[in-house]
């Protein structure tokens, strides 16, 4: 499809506007991440998520640049790993991050996930920091459970929480408190590594519509208030398939039955 014939393709928390689908990079490494990430981003993805314990930021950074893509045209998201999440440890990582990636700046900088034995504060201060001297746009976390949400909420304006997300696995308090405090909710492993792709419900589903299964799983997730959702594919025709979700509906029978899985 077009990428100008696309409709519905971004949502927008706290006047940010972001595209709904990613194009997620876990597991995809070396010169493959290179390929994937370019092919990606031609294909029309315009959101890409990588983090520092993915090992292929400097991969994603190639990919990028290989593409011809304006950078601001693409809204790039990476992660501090939590064992090095004091105020120095956010400092080198990001540093890092940005020589590999090949950017001055990240549109979103999340902490993968929670270190109890480093404050939230100190860790959040120091990527504050970050975004007032323009180096991150945005700040959010991933992995965080809705109590520790709520105490990060207190120490600065995050615009994410990112976590697993799909018709198998719910996140009703996590979202319950996004659409509370306009936050989005970026789901990864979406199409539940690729267990949706065997299922009969969504087989069944697809079949009306002319989709797939993970097509339709992706399409129950974007459809909700304030959800993204940032699947894996490491064919082109897969990377395709995912962009290609945006030109049909589902009933609110059908995604009742989805959400009843």
């Amino acid at each position: 499809m077009p990428r100008e014939a696309i409709a519905d393709t971004t949502l927008t928390v706290q006047d940010v506007t972001i595209p709904k689908l990613g194009f997620g990079t876990w597991q995809i490494t070396a010169s493959d991440c290179v390929v994937a990430v370019r092919d990606a981003l031609e294909l029309g993805y315009d959101h890409i998520d990588t983090a520092r314990a993915y090992g292929n930021e400097a991969q994603v950074g190639q990919g990028l640049h290989d593409s011809g893509r304006n950078r601001d045209e693409v809204f790039l998201t990476t992660k501090l790993w939590y064992t090095e999440l004091s105020e120095v440890g956010v400092h080198d990582q990001l540093e890092q991050s940005l020589r590999d990636l090949r950017t001055e700046y990240v549109d979103l900088l999340l902490v993968h996930w929670p270190n109890r034995r480093v404050p939230i504060a100190e860790t959040l201060s120091a990527m504050l920091e970050a975004r007032d001297a323009g180096r991150v746009r945005h700040l959010g976390v991933s992995n965080f459970p809705s109590d520790l949400l709520r105490e990060a909420l207190d120490h600065a304006p995050l615009i994410c929480e990112q976590v697993e997300y799909h018709p198998y696995l719910g996140q009703p308090h996590v979202l319950e408190l996004a659409r509370e405090r306009d936050l989005m909710v970026t789901a990864f492993s979406p199409l539940a590594q690729g267990e949706v792709l065997r299922d009969p419900v969504l087989r069944e589903i697809g079949e009306a519509h002319g989709k797939n299964p993970a097509q339709v799983a992706l399409r129950w997730l974007l459809d909700q208030p304030n959800v993204a959702a940032v699947p894996k594919a490491s064919s082109r025709e897969h990377r395709a398939a995912n962009l290609d979700i945006f030109d049909f509906e589902l009933t609110d029978e059908q995604r009742g039955r989805i959400a009843g899985l």
